[in-house]
């Protein structure tokens, strides 16, 4: 089981743009093996976390309280957020707040032995990684820069240093980064 951070990122490191937009990103949806690699991801994957701004883009781009089906997870969802936040009807989402750590063994339980997703942001990210929490980041570089907007993570994580477990290429477009977290496990 790990705790994984996978995202596709600009070069310089921003996940959205300064409006939490991913326009950016959907001129790529057409590259070959990009989903195939999602789906091999996503059968991994027994539990996932996600921010507040990350919960509220899914819902806006997706229409999703006006058709909860196309809630994309099966799996059961952890939504970090302080304010109160619409509910998809029939999604298995559990509302929290606070430390990440006591929650991090709730959906490691929920996971039963899968890996635990860390969708975004890059802030609840961090806190996982400040917590010992975070075994792996996967990142698919896509070829833009966005000068500004949400990073990546907004963390310094330079002794030890993250550990580059695997590098891929997605068509002539992606980079995909694997790296290991090299820091002992906080229990």
């Amino acid at each position: 089981m790990k705790t994984q951070y996978y995202t596709a990122t600009s070069i310089d490191g921003y996940l959205a743009d300064e409006d939490n937009s991913l326009d950016w990103l959907f001129q790529f949806e057409e590259i070959e093996g990009v989903e195939d690699d999602y789906s091999r991801f996503i059968d991994q994957v027994g539990a996932l976390a996600m921010g507040s701004t990350t919960y509220e883009w899914i819902i806006k781009h997706e229409n999703i309280l006006e058709n909860p089906e196309k809630w994309p997870y099966e799996i059961p969802a952890w939504v970090f957020s302080t304010r109160e936040l619409p509910v998809v009807e029939g999604a298995d989402i559990h509302f929290v707040q606070g430390d990440v750590a006591p929650v991090h063994a709730d959906m490691v339980k929920a996971a039963d032995g899968k890996n635990v997703w860390l969708v975004g942001g890059g802030d609840l990210v961090g806190q996982f990684h400040d917590h010992g929490l975070l075994d792996e980041i996967i990142l698919s570089v896509a070829p833009v820069t966005l000068a500004s907007g949400a990073p990546l993570l907004p963390r310094r994580i330079t002794t030890p240093p993250l550990k580059l477990a695997n590098v891929q290429q997605q068509g002539d477009v992606f980079a995909v980064l694997t790296y290991e977290v090299q820091q002992s496990r906080v229990d």
